[in-house]
């Protein structure tokens, strides 16, 4: 350690997945991934700063080059134990054909420990044995992490038989797909190969817990934030006689809709760099909802409302959907409504004709002779449905493991056609009556209950995210 900080060294064969599980533990997507063997020239530093303090340290290094020769020398040097790792590299740094095992092995002169990688879905062979006795020799405490997808297991316990017989401890770890959850389970299982260790990983692990619910309350108040914003939107301008209504409302509700697209790509930005996902753009699936315009149909069936409360569906098509219409001589609510020009025939006739949007709200859009208002909202449910967007999206990111690369393919959002999905469909009545209270808090002046409101929403959220970070742990 230095000064009291773990070190961990990296190593196994090349293109084993060193880097990539490098990436994920140390969270940190500028590590160098490359399915090209021998990359990796150097070693280099990949330090975990949490509230400016280094608390874990890891060590990319180079793959083993010559571990036959290596190992053959080692069984055949006759100098102190002590001395063995930085005579062989006295004796061969000048020596290109073992360029890489020296570097290597340099970080394993001090305190560091060793995280040895390898691919858990090919057979095991002569030439990791070998690697493994020149890592049981040096002495320093070690753990075996086998890269393993979940679906190539046909030579896992030929591994997990030989690495019982040279490492403190082993796991089986999925570098694509590590959860933060899977992330803790291993550091804590790090802690059983040295006991001089265990000490420090518990503060390690201490500290990245409390860094991870410190993460989750940025997002709880960036999301209120979002929330805030995009309810409580209020334009409005003026509509004198002649003025053509349809353009004006089309263009009045084009304004919002951009407006709310730009909220929500700021806020989803924000959620990435809380978790450390800084330079690789997350490409989300193609046929995931949040693809989806917030005002498409398929978005509010999907996390929204049922079909039957699709009013003219079949004239929505790709239209902005408002979030209210009043019919008050039907007795009859609307919840969403295309405010359009395109779709604005249709449904004017389905409604008995233009005279009826008199007075009416389309969106909160007022519709009279003199202005046209749009915003606050009207309409909870598109409070549910930004939610629901952004708790998906927020599922995504923790879930993206940092040594990924390969974005499009690793995320799916098991949505299936018909099927309303979404986080709020399960909260209970406590919940739906914080949102609610928030809601109408956006609707009035009175500044107190507005700060009471958003902080009860924030504490509800941060529930939330904890618990979908429980449960895909």
């Amino acid at each position: 350690m230095k000064s009291g900080v773990p070190i961990f060294a990296v190593v196994g064969h090349p293109n084993e997945g060193k880097s990539s599980v490098l990436s994920t533990l140390a969270e940190d997507d500028s590590v160098r991934i490359s399915p090209v063997p021998g990359e990796t020239i150097e070693c280099r530093d990949f330090p975990v700063i949490i509230d400016g303090k280094e608390i874990i340290r890891f060590i990319d290094t180079p793959g083993f080059q010559n571990p036959r020769n290596t190992l053959h020398w080692m069984q055949n040097y006759q100098g102190p134990e002590t001395d063995m790792v930085q005579e062989f590299i006295r004796t061969h740094e000048n020596d290109p054909a073992y360029r890489d095992d020296c570097e290597l092995l340099k970080p394993l002169l001090g305190e560091a420990g060793i995280i040895f990688v390898v691919d858990g879905s090919r057979p095991l062979r002569n030439v990791d044995r070998a690697e493994m006795e020149i890592l049981r020799m040096i002495g320093r405490p070690r753990m075996a992490i086998i890269n393993n997808k979940e679906d190539d297991t046909a030579y896992l316990d030929q591994w997990q038989n030989e690495f019982r017989k040279h490492f403190n401890s082993i796991r089986i770890f999925n570098s694509n797909r590590a959860t933060y959850g899977e992330r803790i389970a291993l550091l804590e299982s790090l802690k059983s190969i040295d006991q001089d260790l265990q000490g420090a990983l518990e503060v390690v692990i201490s500290a990245f817990q409390q860094d991870w619910a410190a993460r989750n309350q940025r997002t709880a108040d960036t999301l209120v934030t979002m929330l805030t914003e995009i309810v409580a939107y209020q334009r409005s301008v003026a509509c004198p006689d002649g003025t053509n209504e349809v353009v004006l409302r089309e263009k009045l509700f084009g304004k919002y809709d951009r407006f709310v697209a730009r909220e929500e790509q700021k806020t989803y930005q924000q959620i990435r760099s809380f978790y450390k996902h800084n330079i690789f753009n997350y490409d989300l699936p193609e046929h995931s909802i949040l693809q989806e315009d917030l005002f498409s149909e398929r978005t509010w069936q999907f996390l929204g409302l049922s079909r039957s409360q699709l009013v003219l569906a079949g004239a929505l098509s790709g239209a902005a959907i408002g979030a209210g219409v009043d019919v008050a001589h039907a007795g009859l609510t609307f919840g969403v409504f295309s405010a359009l020009g395109g779709v604005l025939g249709a449904a004017g006739t389905a409604l008995k004709g233009r005279s009826f949007f008199s007075g009416v709200r389309l969106m909160g859009i007022k519709l009279d002779h003199h202005k046209l208002q749009i915003g606050p909202v009207k309409n909870i449910q598109l409070l549910y449905i930004l939610l629901d967007r952004s708790l998906i999206f927020y599922s995504h990111i923790i879930n993206w493991a940092h040594g990924r690369r390969d974005y499009a393919q690793s995320m799916s959002t098991a949505e299936k056609p018909g099927m309303k999905q979404g986080y709020t469909t399960d909260w209970d009545r406590a919940a739906r009556q914080t949102c609610e209270t928030f809601f109408k808090g956006l609707q009035g002046d009175d500044a107190v209950q507005r700060k009471e409101s958003s902080e009860a929403l924030k504490n509800l959220l941060i529930d939330c995210l904890d618990s979908i970070s429980r449960d895909r742990a």
